[in-house]
């Protein structure tokens, strides 16, 4: 099972619908010709002689006539009736090629510029650039808005428009032309799309210190092996402290996010899942965790989301580390994943999570302990770098949240 929300993967997508018509059925009856072998809805209310109608109308008067594709019809319908939803952002339709992109995503490889985009507040807004991207090298940062896809404007546009004009091939080229909110300033930016083997986990030690700086990027599939091997390491090492930065972390699989959780909690709950009866499931903390007392600072900022909400959420109500940055970006439901007959997908909300102590996160976000904003233009600071850097340097880098954690460690 998938954890998702605000339609994520390493690009979002728009929300679409589940009718498999080609041309020869254009003037079919829906409730004759669509979804064979799958059974009538409960809800008599649907009026599949309207849909047919207003079907059949486009396809015989539209005066475009090259625009009248059945499956764009077919998707485009689906994504109606998924947005009636309004659960925006969440529950989503995935075509064929998003479904394997999905995947890709997942496995922790594909190719593109690597970042995931949502629609908030009618822009396109990035809410995370994944470690190692395209996207993190040319300086994108979780809430830039993209104004433009080489010169094409972005407005009014459903998502799925924008993921195709900014996916392609490693190699090739897209210019973005995106907007600061923090600055009101905008700026190009050329992107050389590549294929990115996302590594989810990394650490270091913070320089001249005890303290492991443990980066978790997403939660693919298998990433609690890593994680579990890392802590490993860290032990063996001497820590006397540990910083879990998830900062820009989209989340990912339900499972890993629980199993990777419970490596720093020896009992309780991870999470709460309340389904669409109110009946309320508790998630409980895995046994075998390898760090359950080592003092923790966990890292957070606008781009933690989903999965990796769920760890903070749990760490934070056990009391088991101090919350430092800024709120979570507040998504919170767990989506499964529906596979229709052509090889596409929805992605449906099934169950809401809360966080043990049942807080709601959905659209509120998870508040740090402490609030520590980084500097505008200020990029964060992960393992990789901190490893051939000096203390002088990394407190020279900027990064208040990291040096927050680091402060606050070193005095207990």
């Amino acid at each position: 099972m998938k954890l998702r929300g605000a339609g994520k993967f390493f690009i979002g997508f728009f929300l679409c619908v589940l009718i498999a018509l080609g041309g020869a059925f254009a003037g079919a009856m829906l409730d004759q010709a669509v979804m064979a072998g799958v059974s009538s809805p409960k809800d008599p209310g649907l009026d599949y002689k309207l849909i047919s109608q207003a079907w059949q109308i486009i396809w015989e008067k539209y005066v475009d006539r090259a625009a009248v594709q059945s499956t764009k019809l077919t998707y485009g319908a689906i994504a109606g009736m998924v947005n009636a939803l309004g659960d925006t952002g969440h529950s989503t339709f995935l075509d064929p090629d998003m479904v394997r992109i999905e995947s890709h995503y997942l496995q922790g490889n594909f190719s593109g510029i690597g970042a995931e985009i949502q629609i908030k507040d009618g822009h396109v807004v990035i809410l995370a650039p994944l470690d190692g991207s395209p996207a993190l090298h040319a300086g994108l940062k979780s809430g830039d808005i993209i104004l433009k896809v080489d010169g094409k404007d972005t407005a009014g546009l459903p998502l799925e428009k924008v993921v195709s004009r900014i996916a392609g091939k490693a190699g090739t080229t897209v210019v973005l032309t995106i907007l600061d909110p923090k600055t009101g300033q905008s700026r190009e930016v050329t992107i050389i799309r590549a294929k990115i083997n996302v590594q989810n986990v990394s650490w270091a030690f913070v320089p001249s210190t005890k303290i492991a700086d443990l980066r978790i990027a997403g939660f693919s599939e298998g990433i609690t092996k890593d994680v579990r091997k890392a802590l490993r390491k860290i032990k063996r090492q001497g820590a006397t402290g540990l910083i879990l930065d998830m900062r820009d972390n989209p989340g990912g699989v339900l499972n890993e996010a629980v199993a990777t959780a419970s490596q720093f909690l020896s009992s309780g709950n991870v999470v709460l899942q309340k389904n669409s009866k109110g009946a309320i499931k508790p998630i409980a903390v895995q046994p075998g965790g390898l760090a359950t007392t080592i003092p923790m600072v966990v890292l957070i900022n606008q781009g933690t989301a989903s999965g990796s909400e769920i760890v903070a959420g749990a760490l934070q109500d056990a009391k088991r580390a101090t919350l430092v940055g800024e709120k979570t970006f507040g998504t919170g439901t767990v989506l499964q994943e529906f596979r229709l007959s052509d090889g596409s997908a929805m992605l449906l909300a099934i169950a809401e999570w809360l966080t043990p102590a049942g807080h709601v996160i959905w659209h509120k976000g998870i508040k740090p302990d402490i609030v520590v904003s980084l500097p505008v233009h200020v990029t964060p600071l992960y393992p990789k770098k901190e490893k051939n850097m000096s203390f002088a340097q990394l407190k020279a880098s900027g990064d208040t949240q990291l040096l927050k954690a680091i402060e606050l460690l070193q005095k207990k």
